[in-house]
């Protein structure tokens, strides 16, 4: 049996055969696939958690479907790269992956990425021997190209008229050029350092990825518990790298300090009740800007200046 299409469930408090009754087919929750290892796994759950949604694991920590703290979602855990069909496929509702995953799978007519997540980013590439006396894709024409990403490597090769023969490995895809197996590979890469390490130069860039959530066939039962959760993730996602900035600002130096802070739609300015005239300013900055913001600010006469943090951003 596939444990990805499915998975167990975690049993209730004190043991037993029985199953939580929030399992069963017919119940009414927001079903959200998430990856069960790799380096996407950490992320998502942290972004999640953000959202306010984190697992209830009921004392079994290997449960690979288990409640949250929204009673209304629970999450599964996949394989990765199992989680653009089980979305495709109706079993879940939602799910967090990696673009590359979903291009692999074919279902990118089935699924809708509607949030870039911002982490798990890399490029898939073709990647040669240092050696290797590589002239452009044609001084591939015939040699064996190892890759888990049989789909994408395939396409991609048909697509540039090279005929290359395609090996289908399922780890250790660097290796396999040292190792005599392959005359290249196709990969994912994120700095490099791996590459390097096997002798190995990236020459050919097939696609751009990072993790993406994605979305499926969602019953109208549940449309409004998946835009809760799309949007607020969004929201979280806004707020990266935003920071709220609030100051003090006499009444003659209002206008020029105005002039120099960004906002979204404008500051928001009030009058404060003291002897001398004096504004409280509130804005949205971006956290790059705020070493400028500080010293300009501070130039032209505001002070009392407080930095926050901020969760979320809904525009």
């Amino acid at each position: 049996m596939d444990r990805a299409l499915n998975p167990p469930v975690s049993h209730p408090p004190g043991g037993g055969a029985g199953r939580w009754p929030a399992f069963t087919a017919d119940t009414q929750a927001l079903r959200i696939a998430v990856p069960n290892k790799g380096r996407l796994r950490e992320p998502a759950l942290k972004l999640l958690s953000s959202a306010g949604i984190e697992p209830i694991y009921g004392g079994d920590t290997r449960a690979l479907l288990v409640p949250t703290t929204r009673s209304d979602v629970v999450l599964v855990y996949a394989r990765a790269d199992d989680i653009p069909v089980l979305v495709a496929s109706g079993a879940v509702h939602l799910g967090i992956t990696g673009r590359d995953l979903v291009r692999e799978a074919g279902v990118d007519g089935e699924v809708e990425e509607v949030l870039d997540l911002g982490f798990g980013s890399g490029r898939i590439v073709v990647a040669v021997p240092r050696d290797y006396p590589y002239e452009g894709l044609s001084s591939l024409e015939g040699r064996r190209v190892a890759t888990k990403y049989v789909n994408i490597a395939r396409r991609f090769f048909e697509e540039k008229g090279v005929r290359v023969k395609i090996m289908r490995v399922s780890g250790a895809t660097e290796v396999m050029p040292l190792l005599g197996a392959a005359d290249a590979i196709v990969d994912i890469m994120s700095t490099g350092t791996t590459l390097r390490a096997h002798g190995l130069v990236p020459v050919e860039t097939v696609m751009e990825t990072s993790a993406v959530l994605i979305r499926g066939r969602v019953p109208a039962g549940l449309e409004y518990t998946a835009t809760q959760v799309i949007e607020v993730t969004r929201s979280v996602i806004n707020a990266r790298g935003v920071k709220l900035v609030l100051m003090n600002v006499p009444d003659e130096a209002l206008k020029a300090v105005l002039s120099i802070l960004p906002s979204m739609s404008g500051p928001m300015v009030a009058r404060l009740e003291s002897p001398k005239p004096m504004w409280e300013v509130l804005v949205a900055a971006r956290e790059s800007d705020l070493p400028r913001i500080i010293v300009d600010a501070r130039r032209m006469g505001a002070r009392d200046i407080v930095i926050l943090g901020v969760e979320k951003v809904v525009p």
